[in-house]
Parts: structure tokens; C-alpha cells; sequence
């Protein structure tokens, strides 16, 4: 092994939480690692318009903010890996992890690998993902003002963006594979008595339709399919919100620090600070409420402060 792949600080992820870690060990001088891994920028990279990321008035590409925060990061003297890490050992100090099979050894850990939607699972739905396919009502709703939407999901999280695209668009209608709602009864009643809300039971979406206008890709439907009769018929809408949850990217984690029921890695109130001394986790692998940029962001400050102040206490 060689002296090249030890450093002070390794941060796996390269996201909001991961390049804001990085920016803040790299200005506490701690010239920190950060695996990027196979998507660089994490979730934001599949965000055309992002516009509600602070200090950007007029919006900004998702790509291009997440360029922006990896080149300040490296302004101050982060060191980007663009691998994968495929194991971990974190039973001593410094701590192991692979990155494509190839040793790197820490002094502190940060966590930021962030967490990935779950999606349908069909070729239509990934091509016009960002081109009125999302899935964050959140970050994209403000898109849909007086328009068509649809929403599939039948749990919390399909209730939650519902509820919260009626606020834009002027129709939300639920589609769910089965004839009843998983959601608590709260949320599924505070969608029945919306009157923007309607619901097309016992369906899945079987295809995204939509069409090429002026070099921009655009839906302008979706295919359903009755599980019951196998029968197609089709839906305009302006916009398919997948509403099925999301999955922290936690895996390779799993046995060695403490996760909950879902898989989002616990951290000690008000820290980042794991079950694990020296390992930090920030971001959507630790944040199963708001699950957005900016808080992602504020996290990874978070761990490099930790991290930064764990060395400390460790070199006095």
C-alpha cells in the first residue's frame, strides 16, 4: 500500500453532502479523498431546473450546480476517485475501504453516498426522466402550475406528493396497482378530501408517451394497464411524479453501522456521528424526512466540522 492512499479524511459520495464535506475538510486543510463513484453529483446530475437551491434567483442546471461544487472543492484541495467502493472494514484505525478492489485507508469517514428513488422500472419512464418525469414533487412541482399530473403509489410518500402538487397543478390523479391505499390513515384521508385528487385504482403505468418538440423532449401521456384485465387505455397528462419511495444506497453498510428498519444510517442527535467513532454520515443515507439539496448540503458541513474536530481530539 502505498503512502498515496492514506489520507485524513475519505468521503464516499459526491453529492450535495458529499462535495460540501469535502469543501469544508479541504479548507480545514485536511486534503480530503472523495470517491465519486459512478455517478458523479449524485441525484442532482437527473435534475434538469433546479430552483430552489439558495443564491441562484434564476435557477440553475442540476449538472452544472454539482460542477460547481466539485470545482470549489477542489479549489482549496480536495482529491477526486471517480470508483466505486465495493467493501469496507471499519473494526480499527485507520479504517479500510476498496475502491474497485484497490486499498485506501482513513483517519475519519464521511458517509455520503445519498439515496436513490425508487423508480417503475421501464425504458420510457428513464428517458424522459427530468422532461416531466420526476420524482420529487419538491424540487419539481413548482414546473406543473395549472396543469395535469399523475402520481403512482399508493403509500406515504405517493399521499405526501399529491398532497403537495395540488398546491401547482390544477388535477392530481393517483394511479395504484392495487384497490387500496397503504398510507397511514391520515395522509389517505387528507388526499380523499381533496378535491384536486382522483384516483384510477388496480393500474400501472405500462409506458411514458410523449414527443420531441423543437429539440426538447416533452410527455404528453402515459399508457396504463388494468392488473385485472390486462386492458390498456391511455392518459394525458403533463407530468408522472413516481411516488413508490426511496432506497438509501446503505448496502454495502449493512452489519457494520446501525441503520434503521428502511436502511437510512442513525446518527447521534444534533451530530453526524455514527454508531462507529471516526465515521460520519451525511445527507440522504441519514435523511429519510427532507431528503432535498440544501439540507443534504448543510449535513455534509456538518461531518467535516465532526470530522475535523474528531482528528483533533484524536492528535491531542
Amino acid at each position: 500500500m502505498s503512502e498515496n492512499s492514506h489520507h485524513k479524511v475519505l468521503i464516499i459520495g459526491s453529492g450535495p453532502a458529499g462535495l460540501t464535506a469535502a469543501l469544508y475538510a479541504a479548507r480545514a486543510n485536511l486534503k480530503p479523498m472523495i470517491f465519486e463513484g459512478m455517478q458523479p453529483g449524485g441525484q442532482l446530475t437527473i435534475t434538469t431546473d433546479v430552483e430552489n437551491y439558495p443564491g441562484f434567483p434564476r435557477g440553475v442546471l442540476g449538472p452544472e450546480l454539482m460542477e460547481m461544487f466539485r470545482e470549489q472543492a477542489h479549489r482549496f484541495g480536495g482529491i477526486s476517485e471517480y470508483k466505486n467502493i465495493t467493501k469496507v472494514d471499519f473494526a480499527s484505525r485507520p479504517f479500510n475501504v476498496w475502491a474497485d478492489d484497490e486499498l485506501y485507508t482513513g483517519d475519519a469517514v464521511i458517509v455520503a453516498m445519498g439515496a436513490s428513488a425508487k423508480l417503475i422500472g421501464i425504458p420510457s419512464e428513464k428517458e424522459f426522466m427530468g422532461y416531466g418525469v420526476s420524482a420529487c414533487a419538491t424540487c419539481d412541482g413548482f414546473f406543473f402550475r395549472n396543469q395535469e399530473v399523475i402520481v403512482v403509489g399508493g403509500g406515504d410518500t405517493a399521499m405526501e406528493e399529491a398532497t403537495f402538487l395540488t398546491k401547482f397543478a390544477r388535477k392530481v390523479t393517483i394511479v395504484h396497482r392495487r384497490d387500496t391505499l397503504r398510507a397511514s390513515k391520515i395522509m389517505q384521508d387528507k388526499a380523499r378530501r381533496n378535491p384536486k385528487i382522483h384516483f384510477i385504482w388496480d393500474s400501472v403505468v405500462d409506458e411514458v408517451l410523449g414527443k420531441n418538440e423543437n429539440g426538447k423532449k416533452l410527455i404528453t401521456g402515459v399508457r396504463l394497464k388494468s392488473v385485472k384485465t390486462g386492458e390498456h387505455h391511455v392518459l394525458r397528462t403533463d407530468g408522472l411524479f413516481v411516488g413508490i419511495g426511496h432506497q438509501p444506497n446503505t448496502e454495502i453498510f449493512k452489519g457494520v453501522l446501525d441503520m434503521n428498519s428502511i436502511g437510512y444510517i442513525k446518527t447521534q442527535a444534533g451530530s453526524t456521528r455514527t454508531n462507529i467513532s471516526g465515521i460520519f454520515a451525511a445527507g440522504d443515507v441519514a435523511d429519510s424526512v427532507y431528503r432535498q439539496a440544501v439540507t443534504a448540503a448543510g449535513t455534509g458541513c456538518m461531518a467535516a466540522i465532526d470530522a475535523e474536530r474528531f482528528l483533533e481530539r484524536e492528535h491531542d
